[in-house]
């Protein structure tokens, strides 16, 4: 164990499965003070929890859980916004109420939990947010546009506010993942309508995630990524791990963006 960092507080939301769990498993081997939150705590199975990890309430869709949050973990240090939730669907298909909820999960909670802890993390000059983004929102993928929205969003909001808190010593970042096998394909929420025009190009983009999904890195690989962002001492504003990430960020910087675009398409077998 590595006691330099054991002054130090990690929050990570969403810390009971997935790139939450394998990230706070991390810090804990680095010797970091690490508090996970889950809805429900109390509902974690014995082999998902990690030894050393103190485990709390906090549900992003209740504003007053999330304000309630600083209260019961006191300073934090270091903040991971990772819980959130997968969606699909074509954007006409998409009920209001369906994006409304999305966006309080993805941006409006995690935004909220950040300027939570800002003060704090300005006051005593350190601080890390690590925004856990997708690499959907750097190349968009047909009837994941509401996912995609919200991975843009709080990425926007990561790498400008960055420049605000820098000089406190406050540094805000996103990571990226591609495809990551989490599990996270039988809890990906739907909306499609009733014979809509678009289901035989929705189950077919479907059944490529899923399988992308099985084939993808471990979630091992994003939470070293979260770490190596976190220890820096001027983190970058993106990171990318995962879905030969160097490979595709390079091809979009070097050829014409409608070409990325179609390969992104042939990727999860769509004809464009």
């Amino acid at each position: 164990m590595n006691t330099t960092y054991t002054a130090r507080t990690v929050l990570v939301t969403g810390a009971s499965s997935g790139i939450g769990r394998a990230t706070a498993e991390a810090f804990v081997a680095r010797g970091y003070t690490v508090v996970g939150t889950s809805r429900d705590p109390a509902a974690i199975a014995e082999e998902n929890r990690v030894d050393g990890v103190e485990y709390i309430p906090l549900d992003l869709r209740v504003p007053a859980s999330i304000e309630a949050l600083p209260s019961l973990v006191g300073e934090i240090d270091i903040l991971i916004n990772n819980a959130g939730e997968s969606q699909c669907g074509p954007l006409e298909d998409l009920p209001t109420a369906t994006v409304e909820d999305l966006f309080q999960l993805n941006v409006f909670g995690p935004l909220r939990l950040t300027q939570l802890v800002l003060p704090g993390m300005r006051v005593r000059r350190y601080g890390r947010v690590v925004m856990i983004g997708s690499m959907l929102a750097s190349f968009p993928l047909a009837y994941r546009s509401c996912y995609v929205a919200t991975k843009a969003a709080i990425k926007g909001f990561s790498e400008a506010a960055r420049f605000e808190t820098s000089p406190f010593g406050v540094w805000l970042t996103t990571v990226e993942p591609g495809s990551i096998n989490t599990g996270i394909s039988e809890r990906r929420t739907t909306s499609i309508a009733d014979g809509s025009p678009y289901a035989a190009d929705f189950t077919t983009v479907l059944s490529a995630l899923d399988r992308r999904s099985h084939g993808g890195i471990p979630p091992r690989q994003v939470a070293e990524t979260i770490v190596v962002a976190v220890e820096s001492e001027h983190p970058k504003p993106l990171y990318a791990v995962g879905s030969r990430a160097p490979m595709m960020f390079t091809l979009r910087r070097l050829t014409p963006r409608t070409l990325v675009e179609k390969l992104v398409a042939r990727g999860h077998d769509l004809s464009r």
